[in-house]
């Protein structure tokens, strides 16, 4: 298995895989690490007809397009991995960007999935022809495809999100996202301003600091931050794991578990995480010496509602003296200089936001029009749902991975990954075997599941209790004004899989039978099952 010798230059198909107007049965879009869990898994149960529509000239989702300085995982490499295609030699605790690109290709060419892959093909319009009972994909520069089933595997985090800053567009330095970094730039001996302090910005802000001559950081909500513990994995381990596959399935199990038991105070009893805002303040107060920087950095939210972040230098680097913490809002940017509400100007020469991203929709950048002409745009506008994070009423023979509350704040996306394509592959073969025409399911029992969905989240930390001692107020892109929901799922991942180990038909309607289907079962059954 490839280690962290990172994979250098696209690995683009000899030809591409379907010429223009070609029909393929599936068509999957993405190649980061849903789309290619579905590839694989497709071709296991032999079915081989199908494409890999990837916008990029090379796969690997984020891991590809995050390149910034210190970029990693946060959760346990060893975990973060494909159950079928664990790598006994990971080289950190917490996976580099570059091993994780590396190991994604390794598994693609392993499983000869570079020549199904349509690299450069990014697929901007889904149209479901009710009469040839397909989907037409369009391509940005015009090339169409049909294909009777379509898994969207776009990822749920991809689209950077920029704040309007006031004249911003008379900023005269260079300025990028982090999702997009600039390489070409030279940091050393510049004035730097870095607008965020999420989970990138813990990353890259330690890694810049030294090579800088001033750092200003812009911060709106302080976050939990966590000691990360990263450190090398000695080689004796990673040949030990590989000699003995059986323990590394065990220490990944040992890694699940540990991190499953977050879920318990997320999810269930969110006074819980207690302990770890207790920890929290104790690694700050042991590495920052200033208590006014310590209390800009205090969360004042219950750790969980947004993203726990895990940093061994973050703190420290904000306590060095050529770093600044700005808590105040920016009311100006001026072609050399960032003015705050308090009538300081700071000099800038370079802006990097690290703003995270745009919240999960699969009809950002893409238009996907359904059943009569209805659009998945207008039907998400008050925010995405799906019947278990994978399929919309209205969108036949359309499934989605990472799709709406299927997203963890404790645990391997790559778990929920693989649940997912079983499932889909279990719908899959209920049109090979004509028993339905379209997989499509039912509206009754889509809107029950998110009901009940939305229900479970009440006794969450991620739904703030007014007048409560221990759970604090919180907004976050997991759950936003509106309070509903629609980026996680609101319990142990192990619940998730118990929950899409059978796809059951009875969820779903013939296309006979339309609105009249909902005699295959009630709402308040799938209330139950849900609930």
């Amino acid at each position: 298995m490839t280690s962290a010798a990172a994979v250098t230059g696209p690995n683009v198909a000899a030809e591409p895989p379907l010429a223009p107007g070609g029909h393929v049965d599936v068509a999957i879009l993405g190649a980061g690490f849903a789309g290619l869990c579905m590839a694989i898994k497709l071709q296991a149960a032999g079915r081989h007809d199908f494409v890999v529509f990837e916008k990029a000239v090379r796969l690997g989702g984020t891991w590809r397009d995050n390149t910034y300085p210190g970029c990693a995982c946060d959760v346990p490499a060893h975990l973060y991995s494909y159950s079928f295609a664990q790598n006994p030699r990971w080289s950190r605790t917490y996976a580099p960007q570059p091993e994780i690109l590396a190991y994604l290709e390794d598994v693609a060419t392993r499983h000869g999935l570079h020549r199904r892959i349509a690299f450069e093909t990014p697929i901007t319009e889904l149209v479901w022809d009710e009469a040839a009972r397909h989907w037409r994909l369009t391509a940005a520069d015009g090339r169409s495809f049909t294909a009777r089933v379509v898994v969207s595997a776009v990822g749920a985090l991809h689209v950077p999100a920029v704040p309007d800053l006031p004249g911003l567009e008379r900023f005269a330095g260079a300025a990028f996202h982090s999702a997009r970094w600039r390489h070409d730039v030279e940091l050393a001996g510049r004035r730097v301003a870095v607008i965020g302090t999420g989970a990138s910005a813990v990353q890259f802000i330690p890694e810049i600091a030294p090579h800088v001559e001033r750092l200003t950081v812009y911060q709106r909500t302080p976050p939990w931050v966590l000691p990360r513990r990263d450190r090398p994995v000695p080689v004796a381990i990673g040949s030990l794991f590989a000699w003995v596959p059986g323990l590394l399935r065990g220490w990944r199990a040992v890694q699940y578990w540990r991190r499953e038991a977050i879920a318990l105070g997320l999810a269930y009893k969110p006074k819980l995480m207690g302990r770890g805002q207790k920890q929290s303040a104790r690694f700050k107060e042991r590495v920052i010496a200033d208590p006014d920087l310590r209390l800009k950095l205090n969360p004042f939210y219950t750790l969980g509602c947004k993203r726990m972040l895990l940093s061994d230098d973050f703190y420290a680097t904000m306590a060095r003296p050529h770093v600044e913490l700005v808590t105040t809002p920016i009311t100006e940017v001026r072609p050399d200089a960032f003015v705050t509400a308090d009538g300081v100007e700071r000099p800038c020469d370079v802006l990097i936001f690290g703003t995270g991203f745009k919240t999960f929709d699969a009809s950002a950048g893409l238009r996907v029009q359904g059943r009569g002409g209805r659009s998945l745009a207008d039907d998400w506008r008050r925010g995405p749902e799906a019947f278990r994070g994978v399929a919309v009423h209205g969108y036949p023979n359309h499934f989605l991975l990472v799709g709406p509350n299927s997203g963890l704040g404790h645990n391997s996306i790559v778990f929920m990954i693989e649940a997912q394509v079983r499932y889909v592959l279990q719908c899959l073969r209920w049109l090979d075997e004509r028993r339905l025409e379209e997989v499509e399911v039912r509206a009754d029992v889509q809107r029950a599941y998110n009901e009940a969905l939305q229900k479970r989240f009440e006794r969450t930390v991620w739904r703030s209790r007014p007048g409560s001692a221990w759970q604090l107020p919180c907004s976050s892109w997991y759950a936003p004004d509106d309070g509903r929901n629609t980026a996680l799922w609101p319990g142990l991942s192990a619940g998730y899989w118990l929950a899409m180990r059978r796809a059951e038909i009875a969820d779903y309607m013939p296309a006979a039978t339309g609105a009249a289907s909902a005699s295959l079962g009630t709402a308040a059954a799938e209330s139950e099952r849900v609930a």
